[in-house]
Order: C-alpha cells, then structure tokens, then sequence
C-alpha cells in the first residue's frame, strides 16, 4: 500500500442505501462538501431488488403505528419533516410512473432502478462525491472536538479504497450502513460497533419482515402445500393482519406471515384464520340443516384450495372422511369450525437475516435526538434508516422511513 490520501469533507456519510443517499443530497444542498462511503461494488442494492424489482418506494397512509420502536414517540418528528407527499412529489418531478397496490402501496410500474436513478441525479446535480469499494477501518473523534460545537474536524476516518489507504476528516459522520438483514446484499453490524464504540446503547436485535418454518408435522404438510397461496388472518400477541399467505418447502411466508413475524418471539403460537370472512362453525351447521349429503372435503372445497382441504381431513377428521356432513355431531363440526378459524401453531424458528426484510431493534433512540438524527452526547454524529430502533410494517413503511430520517440528518448535518 501506497502512503495514505488525506482529506477533509463537511459531511462522510457510511453507506449508500436509500438513507444514505437520500441524506447526502440534502446536505450537499446546503453547500455542505459531502462524501458517500459504500463498501460494495454498487450502490442502492436493496433498493433495486425491493418488490420484487418494483420498489414500494412509500404509501399513501403513513402513521407512527405502522413502526415499531421501543420508543413509540420517536418516529414522529422526522415522518412530520419529510412527508410521504414530500417524496411522491420527488418521484413525479422526475416523471416515475407510479401505480397503487393493495393497502395504498405505491410501487414502480417499470423498474426500481427509476428510483435509484433518480437518487444518484440528485447527488450528481447537488456535487456528492460517491466511493464504492471502500472498506471503513477505524473511526476516530478527534482530541477536544465533542466538546467544541464549532470544531470543523471532529472525526477521522481511516479507509481502504481498492487497496489503496486513505485517512479523512469531517465535522459530521452519518451512520447509514443499514442492519443485519440480507447480508448478501451488504448487511451487516458495522453501524452497531459505532454506536457501542461513542458509548450509545443498543437494544436487542432480531429478524423482522421474514418467512416462518417449522420442525413438527407441519413441516411436510408445508412441503406439500409449496406454491399455495390464499387470503388469511394471522394473530399473535393481540396483534392481527389480513393478507396473502403462502406455503413454502420451509414453511410459511407470504407478506400475512411476514407482517405477523415482527411481532412473534420463539415459543408463541400464532393462530391462522382460513376463512377470515366466514364464522366456519355456523357455516358448517347451516349446511348440516340443509341434510347436505355431501362429504365435508366436498364442502370446504368450495372455499378452499383441494390440496389444502386433503391435508386439513388429514389433520383433523381423518377417521371420517367418507362421513357425509349430515351424520357428524354438531359438537364435531363446531370443533372443526373453530379450527378453521383460529388454527393454532407454532413455528420453530423464522428463516433468519439471510431472508429478513427488516432487523428490529438496533441504535437504542433514547441517545438519539427526534429532531436531527444527531446523537445526544456525541455532536457530530449521526445516525439513520434501519440501524437504528426504528422498523415499519410491509407496505412502502421502511423506505419512508428512510427518506424521512435521511432528510432529517441531511438538513441537520
């Protein structure tokens, strides 16, 4: 190696997702000299594979209870600052064709690639320097500058950009390195080890937004339902949603699954509701006094998919399949019923950070400020998107999340 380049920026944000950008045109706009620090090879990696390659860049309807936060209050300033309307009003600037999904989901119609594309033209256009290939080595707050609010150097960084050194100075540091979430698209705890390093706290973190599996009989029931999809409710820990649910080799996912999983701890239950529209004891009772002769597979296929009816008879009235409905007890058709409605699991494990969306928890917010994204006892230093304690439901909810806090920051740092 080369001895090492040295230089100063106003601003050295840490990651260039959808936080990180966002912040750093911001910044820059304000005649702030601004620098982009990307360990991969590319930029906006998450971004270009979100919805399915589409992007839920938003939603219509943005409320600090679509997050979770051990600190409810928090998300309230920055979501206040930089608005859903703030960004739709972005993306029809630059002509993005956009359309609603089901839960006031705004998606790409073409590509995510047109939200990217309209990030780097907004850092191109305010004078962002981007460096890709660039792995952080150490950061340092510089002697007596915590406690100088005017200190133009306060931290220094030590880099290796393609194997060359680098040493560089700023007044702000923007940690935006995301979560652990989907490490093959850069995840990872970087932004944590700062945090520990200033002293903030963190609180515990797990895999949000992901899949569920299983390791009792459900599992080749799961296995043999792979590809299935229907409309369900799941609850779990007084919480619900309604949505689609679909069967996989490993268990369950489906965005239903995935909205629930935020809120389930290993050992809960979760209770799927099949036929969330119907009180299936009444249902089935009404039938038996209308002497349906008709076998109760034949019944429930009606409402649901064979495959799925074949493993429910399998599961709970195997001894009586060739029964027609008219001869079963009202006692065993309410128990069925119930069943139908509130059938009880329990998952093993989820699918982990390799498949998570989101990772909950992270920067504990309460060494935060609402307002600026700056932490409390250490000026200077910044922290936005998922590595902190801040994650939304599926729906448009954590990239928002991202614009808003990257504002926030931007106008700040």
């Amino acid at each position: 190696m080369s001895s090492p380049e040295r230089s100063h920026y106003d601003v050295i944000i840490l990651g260039a997702g959808a936080a990180g950008l966002f912040c750093a045109f911001h910044a820059a706009q304000r005649q702030r000299k601004v620098l982009v620090v990307e360990k991969a090879n590319k930029i906006g990696k998450k971004i270009l594979m979100s919805g399915g390659g589409r992007c839920n860049f938003t939603n219509h309807f943005v409320s600090p209870e679509n997050y979770l936060c051990a600190n409810p209050h928090f998300c309230k300033s920055a979501l206040k600052q930089y608005t859903q309307w703030d960004f739709i009003a972005l993306v029809e600037k630059y002509q993005i064709d956009y359309e609603e999904r089901q839960h006031s989901q705004l998606f790409c119609k073409n590509s995510a690639r047109d939200i990217l594309n309209m990030l780097r033209s907004e850092c191109e256009q305010a004078g962002v320097v981007i460096s890709t290939h660039c792995e952080l080595e150490s950061v340092t707050a510089l002697p007596d500058a915590a406690a100088q609010a005017t200190a133009k150097r306060r931290y220094q960084l030590s880099l290796s950009e393609k194997q060359q050194a680098k040493t560089l100075t700023c007044r702000s540091l923007v940690v935006a390195t995301g979560a652990l979430s989907i490490p093959s698209l850069g995840g990872s705890d970087m932004g944590y080890k700062i945090a520990e390093q200033f002293g903030l706290p963190l609180t515990p973190r797990r895999a949000g937004l992901v899949p569920f599996m299983f390791s009792d009989a459900m599992k080749p029931v799961c296995e043999r339902l792979s590809g299935l999809a229907l409309d369900a409710v799941i609850r779990c820990r007084e919480q619900s949603f309604r949505e689609a649910l679909l069967f996989t080799h490993r268990g369950m996912s489906g965005p239903v699954v995935l909205q629930i999983s935020n809120y389930w701890y290993p050992g809960d239950q979760i209770v799927v509701d099949l036929l969330p529209d119907t009180d299936a004891a009444q249902w089935l009772l009404d039938l038996k006094q209308q002497k349906s002769k008709h076998r109760l597979k034949t019944v429930l296929a009606q409402r649901l998919a064979k495959s799925l009816v074949r493993e429910l008879q399998s599961l709970w009235w195997a001894e009586s399949e060739q029964r027609p409905l008219v001869d079963y007890s009202d006692n065993t058709l309410r128990e069925i019923g119930d069943k139908l409605n509130a059938w009880r699991l329990k998952p093993s494990a989820t699918e982990g950070y390799r498949t998570a969306e989101v990772t909950l928890g992270g920067v504990d917010t309460t060494a935060i400020s609402s307002k600026t994204m700056e932490a409390l006892q250490q000026p200077g230093l910044y922290f936005i998107g998922e590595v902190l304690d801040v994650s939304g439901h599926l729906g448009g909810f954590n990239f928002q999340w991202a614009w808003s806090s990257g504002y926030v920051a931007g106008v700040n740092a």
